[in-house]
């Protein structure tokens, strides 16, 4: 691979800033996945892991003015969506300190050995331990909390597994100095370094994925390199679990009554969610089923208002920004599509928030208007107008996977009136998260959250957020008959750890 110079981009204008670093080498990858695999001993005691982790979000919250500038500098979301981006990724770090000292995620279970049982249960002892090292790919939309110090790293280091990071090229200056703050956190705890790699470069994180010491991946972006990745990792002489966040168009139905009862709030509701941070979100609702009513009119006349009102916004790069503007065009252009607000170039640097509307019986079957069934990055959204329940379902049926689905309801169908509950049932299947009355933009760092869904929103059935984000880098092991004095201190019987467990049967707290 040659070593091409890496330099930090100004999205306002286009221009380079300053050099950051150089594409790493197949050597220099090799190198950074070496030491990750030598740091894992110093990630054993669990103690130390949480300590490491709440000393890591200390020292990011410390740099916190420094980062944010480097941030904005690179992707111009602003100060004000960074510095709470930034609180996020802190947040969730401490988090999973707290998961770590719990230890509920060890999942510890002990059978004694029984006799009368058929067959007979010899000594059984089960728990998870981590895999190894863990190749992330940062989102670009995400500098801070799917980036470099985000839920893959946070949750991989958290359950045990030294990271080694593709920076993502948005925002390459930025990268280097969140891990430069990272490492200092570990060598707070006498942590090596190699913990936590950083590369540079497009053929690098090819090379990261094939290296023999990678034990899993993390990736969050688009469809098209998550799926050569996910391919890569299928394809090594040893698969390994690829957990990538794809794309996902995020379907909103708004039910007759609903429109009828607050289609002026739904319409402003709808501006904010699919205009928020430029339209730029995983989450952000891409494709609308609305009634082809007066209710409906209403809701449109609202979302027209709100959208006509937003300012123009510039996305995190110029590619971005060329594929925006040839998405919209090319949906634009279809038969049947109108453009009540015209999306498009605001500014030689800047983009213009807009929506599309088509009749949804032209979604019900295959043909030109599938492209409207596939995510365009930016801030636009296509609202499906529909005059049937049959209408609705025919689009439903269609849709691919998605990390978001959600319903808006009247209040008599929130209470059990009608079809809302048979709404629910026909919406879970396409997502991960189901949401009535609100909109997906915004994921809580919450134990129950779940973010991920039905390919191509996710290639497995994991979430990156949440506190159940650690299981992905976990493989339960079973020793079975292994004397107590052999065994790990997690798997003993008088638990020196008070460790939560299921004990012959029993759950003990």
């Amino acid at each position: 691979m040659a070593a091409a110079p890496v330099w930090s981009v100004d999205p306002r204008t286009g221009k380079q800033r300053e050099q950051v670093a150089v594409e790493a080498t197949a050597q220099e990858v090799d190198a950074a996945v070496r030491d990750a695999h030598a740091a894992r001993e110093a990630l054993a005691d669990r103690a130390v892991r949480a300590a490491f982790l709440r000393s890591a979000a200390d020292e990011l919250e410390a740099a916190r003015d420094r980062l944010v500038e480097a941030a904005d500098a690179e992707t111009a979301l602003g100060p004000v969506r960074l510095t709470g981006e930034l609180a996020r990724t802190c947040y969730q770090l401490r988090a999973f300190a707290g998961i770590v000292e719990e230890g509920a995620f060890l999942d510890v279970v002990i059978d004694h050995p029984d006799d009368t049982a058929t067959p007979p249960v010899p000594d059984l002892r089960r728990y998870k331990i981590p895999l190894g090292v863990v190749a992330v790919y940062s989102a670009s939309n995400f500098p801070f909390a799917f980036s470099v110090a985000g839920g893959d790293t946070a949750s991989a280091l958290a359950a045990g597994c030294p990271v080694v990071v593709k920076a993502h090229p948005d925002h390459p200056a930025l990268s280097e100095l969140v891990a430069r703050v990272i490492r200092r956190a570990a060598a707070r705890h006498e942590v090596p370094d190699g913990v936590l790699g950083l590369v540079h470069g497009f053929d690098a994180g090819i090379e990261l994925i094939r290296h023999p010491l990678v034990a899993a991946a993390g990736f969050t972006g688009s469809v098209r390199g998550g799926r050569a990745l996910f391919d890569e990792a299928a394809a090594r002489p040893v698969p390994i679990p690829f957990h990538g966040e794809l794309g996902s168009l995020n379907p909103v139905l708004v039910t007759e009554a609903a429109a009828a009862e607050r289609g002026e709030a739904i319409g402003a509701g709808l501006a904010g969610s699919m205009t928020l941070g430029v339209g730029q979100f995983c989450v952000k609702p891409g494709l609308v089923l609305a009634p082809a009513s007066t209710a409906g009119d209403a809701l449109l006349k609202s979302l027209t208002d709100a959208v006509s009102d937003t300012d123009p916004g510039v996305l995190l790069d110029h590619r971005m920004r060329d594929n925006f503007l040839a998405g919209v065009t090319e949906r634009a252009q279809l038969p049947g599509v109108e453009s009540p607000v015209t999306a498009g170039a605001g500014g030689e640097h800047t983009v213009s928030a807009g929506f599309l509307t088509v009749p949804a019986e032209r979604l019900t079957r295959e043909g030109e208007h599938d492209l409207l069934l596939e995510e365009c990055f930016g801030p636009v959204t296509v609202v499906a107008r529909y005059t049937d329940e049959a209408e609705v379902r025919a689009v439903l049926s269609r849709l691919p996977g998605n990390l978001t689905a959600t319903v808006h309801v009247s209040s008599e169908e929130a209470a059990g009136q009608g079809r809302g509950a048979e709404l629910l049932r026909e919406l879970t299947p396409l997502a991960g998260r189901v949401l009535v009355n609100g909109w997906p933009t915004g994921v809580a760092v919450a134990p129950a959250q779940h973010h991920g869904g039905p390919y191509p929103a996710t290639t497995s059935t994991s979430t990156s957020v949440g506190g159940t984000a650690i299981e992905r880098w976990l493989r339960p092991v079973v020793y079975q008959g292994a004397p107590e004095a052999l065994l790990p201190p997690e798997l003993k019987d008088d638990n020196p750890l008070g460790l939560p467990r299921r004990f012959n049967g029993r759950l003990e707290r």
